[in-house]
């Protein structure tokens, strides 16, 4: 099954958690930001029906409420610092070994928008991961 616990699963919530980051904002000037709030800000010209790029942003929305809500309850402010200490150590090595350099923001933008990703995705995933390797089933607390 795609959506459980597997590889697969985790691989399409990643492959979701890149096409949201990366359909907001993005270094090549292809995103929503390019689209419709840069227009708005001045620094380019508006293209497109006003009403198409709400039905956009709303959406957009939408998939960053449902992967933060997630990410919230299933890692929580712990476990997201830790998957960012780990992120940060990465772009650290990085930088050492020159596979990207410190000066070029394209390159770096890049990094910072693929940790965001993995951050979501490891959000949307742990619940499944955690159970696959404790047996122990999350559950949200009701009163």
């Amino acid at each position: 099954m795609a959506n459980g616990p597997g590889p697969a699963g985790i691989a399409t919530r990643l492959f979701a958690a890149l096409v949201l980051v990366f359909a907001t904002y993005n270094p090549e000037g292809y995103s929503f930001y390019h689209w419709a709030i840069a227009p708005l800000l001045g620094h380019t010209t508006s293209t497109g029906p006003a009403s198409v790029k709400f039905l956009v942003g709303i959406l957009l929305l939408g998939g960053w409420g449902v992967f933060l809500n997630a990410t919230r309850r299933s890692i929580g402010m712990g476990g997201a610092a830790l998957v960012i200490a780990i992120s940060g150590a990465l772009v650290w090595i990085l930088l050492d070994f020159g596979i990207v350099s410190a000066g070029s923001a394209r390159g770096i933008s890049y990094v910072v928008l693929l940790c965001l990703s993995v951050l979501l995705a490891v959000g949307m995933s742990w619940s499944h991961v955690s159970k696959s390797m404790s047996g122990q089933v999350d559950m949200d607390q009701t009163d």
